[in-house]
């Protein structure tokens, strides 16, 4: 997919030496074509790292997509650049009149807290309720996906005793449904989290489905029975190190902290990690632009969000 994005964004020069198709704004005002309009709300702390796995993500499809990027204005972030904010991110202010075919909500280190103590709940609350009528389609990822679950169905999420960190195997509960068409019977998916959905509280629902489950690291993918909101309670964006650095930062706090399942060959750290999620992710993204995105979203963008 060529991906439309800002020329001088960090992203733009790591996804064009990885020879992924990047359009520049000039060549994309010169097609005869809408563009998927993708509006990207990035809760972690680490942004730039996050833009680029995940814009990573959303450029191998044959379609044109121009993606925004959004930041809550309740929240003080520590880790990125003023001044990369400020270029490359606009707030829910500047773009509540304005509609998407699609959003998707990263994840958040604040799994432990109450939905209702993390400081840009309410903020996050409103976005969410003005999706209901200015977005086609909103992908959830991991706690953005356990917020997601929470604020539109009511489903809670729970405690672990530890940390739920690796990559774990999955099989598919609806084999059928085109999000995971192409997947394998098995497949990998890296977590990261203190906190769980639990598969039986979305199965009582009417208004959901469970799409793939693990047996150690419980539900994956969960969606909407409409297809308005789809939640991923992993992290299949993640490169190879994620894990890793999220493991040495952990351990240079002086956090207890077991080594990431199923991801360093023979459980040593001086060992590379192996790459077992990638191709499963890629479908992933893929298979929700084309299928909830792009094949059903309105050509008039300004009925994007409209219910039948």
């Amino acid at each position: 997919m060529p991906i439309r994005i800002p020329d001088s964004l960090p992203a733009t020069a790591a996804l064009e030496a990885e020879n992924i198709f990047v359009m520049t704004e000039f060549r994309a005002m010169h097609q005869d074509i809408r563009p998927l309009r993708l509006l990207l709300l990035n809760l972690m702390p680490t942004k730039i790292t996050t833009e680029t796995q995940i814009l990573r993500k959303l450029s191998n499809t044959p379609l044109q997509v121009e993606v925004e990027l959004l930041q809550t204005v309740s929240h003080d972030a520590k880790n990125t650049a003023a001044e990369h904010l400020e270029a490359f991110y606009t707030t829910f202010d500047a773009v509540r009149d304005q509609h998407f075919d699609g959003l998707i909500i990263t994840g958040a280190p604040v799994e432990q807290l109450e939905f209702e103590e993390v400081d840009y709940w309410d903020e996050l609350c409103a976005i969410m309720e003005w999706s209901k009528t200015h977005v086609h389609s909103t992908l959830h990822i991991c706690w953005g996906a356990q917020a997601g679950i929470y604020y539109h169905y009511g489903v809670p999420k729970h405690g672990l005793p530890e940390k739920m960190f690796g990559v774990f195997p999955h099989r598919l509960v609806k084999r059928t449904s085109p999000l995971v068409r192409g997947f394998d019977d098995e497949f990998w998916a890296p977590h990261s989290r203190f906190t769980e959905v639990r598969a039986a509280d979305i199965e009582v629902h009417p208004d959901l489905e469970l799409i793939a489950v693990s047996d150690e690291a419980g539900v994956y993918v969960a969606k909407s029975v409409d297809s308005s909101n789809f939640f991923v309670f992993g992290h299949p964006e993640y490169d190879r190190e994620t894990l890793a650095a999220e493991y040495d930062r952990d351990v240079a706090r002086g956090e207890a902290r077991a080594l990431p399942a199923h991801y360093y060959p023979g459980d040593d750290p001086a060992n590379e990690p192996v790459s077992t999620w990638f191709s499963h992710a890629q479908l992933l993204y893929t298979n929700w632009l084309n299928y909830y995105v792009y094949q059903t979203t309105p050509y008039d963008i300004t009925r994007a969000g409209e219910k039948d």
